[in-house]
């Protein structure tokens, strides 16, 4: 590559980062990056998912461009075998790798050695692919997916490099969309949670009025290609399908994958997948729980949105625990001055001035890890 092209491909790189940065949720950064990485990267289709960057699970919202052809029955069987089928460039293989990202063509000599290409790809008209994993501080916030079609050059390995030169800037600019919204807690209204039944081919086949409701609350974030009909004139998230799949390869001693996700609202949900067994031990269906999730189960999340540290993780649970500097020094085995050091350096972080503005936006109400139960509370 010569230097002009190079300073072209550096300035449409920093432009890119430039948009996805000013966009303001996690579909408008998939959205500004989209439509840029295409100079960059050209591609014939593309799938932006979101991850739970607690469990790495994909989760809503996403964004699927030009994926035509597919059908429900093929993009079951193209998620199913990313748990239980060992191919080129697993996402939870790259979200551990060195270079987050990969080409399949380059790894093999035979693209037929994959069955990713044999059951997917090639039946859709593709023939190469490139992934990268979106993350930061450790944690996977989201996947990209890039096809190209027969008869296209394959992914080169300059376009691998620059596409893994995205996936600290732009899962950085995802966790902070996950921040909460100013004067909203994590925990969303008090609502019933709702049921969703699914066979084991990932169908919806029943579901209450509180699931229904709850699916209008998250597809309300999605793009119409990111969802899945069903027969019973409702549609569902493209992720929770991949979230049902997951529980039906689980072993019986397994438990039910769970993943949060956030409407478009800003309320946080967390939806839990169970395989139902019958007398013969395999499952039969899978039922999904979604609702309101608890202070709880939203604050990794949030914490890791605002780059706390582990050490500053457990000053602000104690915190939120109503104790006071001293309480926590013990607790901790750190002095006072420590102590005060973290709390300045997490309302910092946090942007907020006192702690009970930190709890407020951290947790809502207060979080007690099973270490400090016995801390008690102090008012100073």
């Amino acid at each position: 590559m010569d230097r002009a092209s190079a300073a072209l491909r550096r300035r449409r790189r920093d432009e890119l980062l430039r948009r996805a940065a000013a966009a303001t949720d996690v579909m408008g950064v998939f959205d500004a990056a989209s439509r840029r990485l295409r100079a960059l990267a050209p591609y014939d289709a593309a799938a932006w998912v979101s991850a739970d960057p607690v469990t790495g699970l994909p989760t809503g919202p996403a964004l699927v461009e030009d994926l035509e052809g597919i059908t429900q029955a093929l993009c079951s069987e193209h998620w199913r075998r990313e748990f239980v089928v060992d191919d080129v460039h697993l996402f939870r293989r790259l979200a551990r790798a060195p270079v987050p990202a990969g080409a399949l063509r380059a790894a093999v000599d035979d693209p037929a050695a994959s069955g990713r290409w044999r059951t997917f790809l090639r039946p859709l008209g593709f023939d190469d692919e490139l992934r990268v994993v979106l993350r930061a501080g450790g944690a996977t916030w989201g996947t990209v997916t890039l096809w190209r079609r027969e008869g296209r050059p394959r992914f080169g390995l300059d376009e691998v490099r620059l596409v893994a030169g995205l996936s600290t800037p732009l899962g950085e600019l995802l966790r902070a969309r996950h921040r909460p919204a100013a004067g909203a807690g994590p925990g969303g209204p008090a609502a019933p949670p709702g049921h969703l039944l699914f066979d084991t081919d990932a169908r919806l086949v029943a579901a209450d009025d509180a699931g229904r409701r709850w699916l209008d609350e998250l597809l309300a974030a999605e793009a119409p290609a990111a969802r899945v009909p069903t027969d019973l004139g409702v549609e569902v998230p493209l992720w929770m399908v991949v979230l049902v799949l997951r529980a039906g390869v689980r072993g019986p001693d397994g438990a039910g994958p769970s993943a949060r996700a956030r409407s478009a609202a800003g309320t946080w949900l967390t939806c839990h997948a169970g395989a139902l067994r019958g007398a013969g031990g395999t499952p039969d269906h899978v039922a999904v729980t979604v609702g309101p999730a608890t202070p709880a189960e939203v604050a990794p999340i949030v914490a890791d949105a605002y780059e706390l540290t582990a050490r500053e993780r457990e000053v602000a649970a104690l915190v939120a625990r109503g104790a006071g500097t001293g309480e926590i020094a013990a607790a901790l085995a750190l002095s006072p001055h420590t102590v005060r050091d973290h709390v300045k350096s997490v309302l910092r972080k946090v942007g907020v001035a006192s702690r009970g503005e930190l709890v407020a936006t951290l947790f809502a109400k207060q979080v007690e890890p099973d270490r400090v139960r016995r801390v008690r509370r102090h008012p100073g």
